[in-house]
């Protein structure tokens, strides 16, 4: 069974400024990498109430599901819990309320806005993918996909 994932792309236009996580030394996965809020959808939650709850989890802000905009589908083959491969919704959000904080510190190492145009190099693949797309202004929902040879 593939694994459903949300992402969010939290845009602030005003500063050209993304919100980004930095993976914490006891991380699952990629430890130290850069990424977006995600996180996994419970049994029977539609994509955009997992969207909004992962966000509030790790970053404390909140954003209406109306308010989120499907802009990339990642598809990755394989995944550390998700050994038949996962799919990641990628919504972008330019509204929101609330002030950033990291509330996984578990999880994460720190929180931090980034300027769209000087992103880590040290990122998660297939967010740093979905991202590039994003910034690039492509009004079409893109894909990528992943460890498929």
């Amino acid at each position: 069974m593939t694994l459903l994932v949300a992402a969010v792309i939290v845009h602030d236009r005003d500063t050209d400024r993304v919100l980004l996580l930095q993976r914490g030394p006891n991380a699952k996965f990629a430890r130290g990498l850069w990424h977006l809020p995600v996180g996994k959808s419970e049994p029977g939650e539609p994509v955009t109430r997992t969207a909004v709850r992962e966000l509030y989890e790790e970053t404390g802000l909140t954003v209406r599901p109306e308010d989120l905009d499907v802009v990339h589908i990642v598809h990755v083959a394989w995944g550390v819990e998700a050994p038949n491969g996962f799919l990641t919704v990628v919504f972008a959000a330019q509204e929101w309320t609330g002030h950033p904080e990291n509330r996984e510190p578990h999880k994460h190492a720190q929180l931090r806005w980034v300027d769209a145009t000087a992103l880590p190099t040290e990122f998660v693949r297939s967010d740093l993918s979905a991202l590039r797309a994003y910034l690039s202004g492509d009004p079409r929902t893109g894909l990528s996909a992943f460890d498929w040879d």
